[in-house]
């Protein structure tokens, strides 16, 4: 295989996902206004080129739906790789801009650091959650530091989102989303982490996103829980994994 035909592929993935985008939104946006009349606030902070980061609170399945069909553009995203396994699913998820990612830590986060990376550096603007999964209790909880540091190091600014009832619309476990609730929208101010310091600096990533988080917060009005959103340890080694000081990715 040559050089060109890597870089061809990819163009024709990307093409097929852009097409396949335009398509969902000039279905999707329409039908979601009439059926759920969204609140839409803050489509004026969003830059409309340039690589973008849309940091989010995290409350429903739908929430990766909210997002793409409210912002002014085209927005990525990575979902569970486990949504791409039937034909109905991968569609849809396509359609909304999203990439199948293994979810987990190690080697699992830092490869979808990275297909982010190559995202922002292409121009795009994508979607993540700091908290890492969605909130089962509607607290908002401590953020992960992947959010900071994509954006010192590619320099993105970032701009928070706070999503207020897509949990009453689609709650955790429900198979079809409800249609009398209204959620709101709301796309917060740019943010530059820059003054924080390099993507190296631990503390300076810690401080982004404090910053980014603070954002979210005041946008989505939930109640702070002070903690991360975690699986709880099942064993005594993780317990004391858990306990040690180390940076969530």
């Amino acid at each position: 295989m040559t050089d060109s035909e890597p870089a061809a592929a990819d163009e024709a993935h990307n093409t097929s996902v852009g097409f396949a985008y335009r398509a969902a939104r000039f279905l999707l946006v329409p039908l979601a206004r009439v059926l759920y009349r969204p609140r839409i606030l803050g489509r004026e902070n969003v830059p409309r080129t340039g690589p973008v980061i849309f940091a989010s609170n995290h409350l429903s399945f739908i929430d990766s739906i909210a997002i793409p069909i409210s912002a002014p553009r085209t927005v990525r995203f990575l979902a569970k790789a486990t949504y791409f396994d039937s034909w109905l699913s991968k569609t849809l998820f396509t359609a909304v801009g999203a990439s199948p990612v293994r979810r987990g830590a190690g080697q699992a986060a830092l490869d979808a650091l990275d297909q982010q990376k190559h995202l922002l550096e292409a121009g795009e603007a994508i979607a993540l959650y700091p908290e890492g999964t969605r909130s089962l209790d509607g607290r908002l909880y401590k953020g992960r530091t992947g959010v900071a540091f994509l954006a010192l190091q590619t320099g993105a600014p970032v701009i928070p989102v706070g999503l207020i009832g897509t949990d009453v619309i689609m709650p955790v476990g429900a198979k079809f989303p409800r249609l009398r609730p209204r959620a709101t929208v709301t796309f917060g101010k740019p943010i530059d982490v820059s003054p924080h310091g390099p993507a190296t600096s631990g503390r300076a990533r810690r401080l982004a996103t404090d910053e980014i988080m603070a954002a979210i917060h005041e946008l989505s009005g939930q109640e702070l829980a002070n903690a991360y959103n975690e699986v709880p340890a099942q064993t005594p080694i993780e317990r004391i994994k858990r306990a040690l000081p180390h940076e969530r990715l």
